[in-house]
């Protein structure tokens, strides 16, 4: 129980002096003295209750309530019986140690404070394990009255007076109490997400402890139903994607039953998540499809039909069919690994759930499909928005990590990448491979740049990189084999890095003596590689048009 309980409660007679700021302190126990120092009988949490027999001088307040603090109890509680008031040097003395202070009316026994706090303290064990059972009766009952975060964190909230939230790994609040005032702030969940995903990169057990803005909270892990963390294949992936439990207490001073509660707490809503896994697997599967259609090269009429079948799951009752846009996301890692496509899959339709919905359906308007190593979105936009300028409508790069990227940071911690491209709007399905290869281009200009979570827009990209997914793929495989291939062949033959040296001479505009400099040779070294690139494929690279052909060439290769 808390302090709080007890001042609330009038038939204990209790005025509060000092340390209203404490008053979430939790009581585990009760005890009456006198003793100058009773410190030997205290184990911390109690509610001391005293009648000032030990006061002889102001002196001794002070050292009385030092000795209480030491011994980490909850609160003093002072009768008025003897003294009529309590003296100024106990008020000052608590004050000074932040040790909350009680009056205790002179017609209230301490026997009956002492048998109430007893009686709530003793009850609370008996009252957590009804209250599991009752939780998973409840939770486990189909239809509208069971089943869903909401009603175990309401549970807590009535029972046991815990205020909790669910998050996702971005801090982005998935289900909240119905009646606990006020929730924290987006930046505050966005800090816990953080905190968390630090601490479980870090291989430190949950339930993790972190105080914001003067707020203790405990942190409990959500994992997938039935896998134990010894299960996961990589903690780097799985922490990316799991679900949290906030809990805006500090379970350091919890007994294990009361852990255990939160455990099963945590199970039960890992229940409920994958089950929302699994309802977005129509939507997974549409996003599939057409993916496979775009990558294979099948006729705009086939894809257009699937996305005819696709635009009435993802926006319901929009009529027209919409415009659409392609995102690409890919994680890896600096030991050379990359995160499996699911792995990307859930992060991005994280990151594409509107960070203003709360609930974990806020993204079950986005198709994320999977390849290989990449995520692949396909994200519906009504044909309205896209009617004017496309620069300002739809999905922007920056915009989509402004409110993940401080925990996707911490997820990440200092050993990976999370990088993003967002193609333009495109109302056809003949648009939708210059998307998918749009996206993929600004995910590559993305990787280039520093930083642990990057995206690249359409609107970063040069106007040849935008021409090139519309190239037959036959025809540029041609066209690099024929300016290439002699250049690869010569190389592998004489290891003489003719196609490095041709891509910093472009780079460097053609400059003799900067493209030297910058590959660490002598210019008349580099004249002759030139020369022999030249000799070699029949161009001149004093010519505009050879340098343009060599820079597209070494672009779609």
């Amino acid at each position: 129980m808390r302090l709080r309980a007890l001042l609330d409660t009038d038939a204990l007679g209790l005025r509060l002096l000092g340390g209203e700021d404490e008053l979430d302190r939790t009581v585990r126990g009760v005890m009456t003295t006198d003793l100058r120092d009773p410190s030997r009988y205290l184990s911390g949490g109690e509610l001391v209750l005293t009648g000032l027999a030990w006061r002889k001088d102001a002196e001794d307040s002070d050292a009385f309530v030092r000795l209480l603090v030491q011994a980490q109890v909850a609160a003093l509680a002072a009768g008025e019986a003897e003294l009529r008031d309590i003296p100024e040097d106990l008020v000052l003395a608590c004050a000074r140690h932040r040790l909350p202070l009680f009056a205790v009316d002179e017609s209230v026994a301490f026997a009956t404070i002492t048998e109430h706090v007893v009686r709530q303290v003793s009850g609370e064990r008996a009252g957590d394990l009804a209250a599991v059972v009752d939780r998973h009766r409840r939770m486990m009952t189909s239809g509208p009255a069971g089943g869903g975060p909401d009603v175990v964190l309401d549970l807590l909230g009535s029972d046991l007076d815990l205020r909790a939230w669910v998050l996702s790994p971005t801090g982005r609040p998935i289900a909240a109490p119905k009646s606990a005032g006020p929730a924290p702030d987006a930046e505050t969940f966005v800090q816990l997400a953080a905190e968390h995903l630090a601490a479980t990169r870090a291989g430190r057990p949950g339930p993790h402890r972190v105080v914001v803005d003067g707020t203790t909270y405990s942190l409990f892990p959500v994992r997938s139903s039935g896998r134990s963390p010894q299960a996961a294949p990589d903690v780097r992936e799985t922490v990316l994607t799991d679900w949290l439990l906030a809990v805006a207490a500090d379970a350091a001073d919890w007994p294990e039953e009361r852990l255990d509660l939160l455990r099963g707490v945590t199970q039960l809503i890992a229940v409920e998540r994958d089950r929302r896994e699994a309802s977005r697997t129509v939507r997974r599967r549409l996003a599939q499809e057409v993916l496979e259609l775009v990558q294979s090269g099948a006729a705009p009429a086939e894809i257009a039909a699937r996305l005819r079948v696709a635009a009435p799951v993802l926006l319901p009752g929009l009529g027209a069919a919409p415009h659409w846009q392609v995102v690409v996301a890919r994680v890896e890692w600096e030991d050379g690994a990359v995160a499996g496509g699911p792995v990307a899959q859930s992060l991005l339709e994280e990151i594409l759930a509107d960070p203003l919905a709360t609930g974990p359906d806020a993204a079950d308007r986005v198709a994320v499909a999977h390849t290989g190593d990449e995520a692949v979105a396909l994200v519906p936009l009504p044909a309205v928005s896209a009617e004017h300028d496309g620069s300002e409508t739809g999905l922007l790069a920056d915009a989509l990590l402004r409110s993940v990227r401080d925990a996707l940071t911490a997820g990440l911690d200092g050993d990976g990448r999370l990088t993003l491209g967002v193609s333009a709007a495109v109302h056809s399905a003949e648009g939708l491979r210059g998307a998918l290869e749009e996206a993929r281009h600004a995910r590559g200009v993305a990787a280039a740049r520093p930083g642990r979570v990057c995206a690249a827009g359409h609107q970063e990209l040069a106007s040849h990189v935008l021409l090139l997914p519309f190239v037959p793929d036959d025809v540029r495989r041609a066209f690099t084999a024929r300016l290439l291939d002699p250049l690869k062949e010569y190389d592998r033959r004489h290891r003489a890095e003719l196609i490095p040296t041709l891509e910093a001479f472009l780079e460097s505009d053609g400059s003799w003596t900067r493209c030297a400099a910058r590959l660490h040779l002598h210019v008349n070294t580099l004249r002759y590689r030139v020369g022999r690139i030249e000799q070699l494929t029949g161009r001149d690279l004093s010519r505009l048009e050879d340098k343009l052909d060599f820079f597209l060439a070494l672009r779609m290769s």
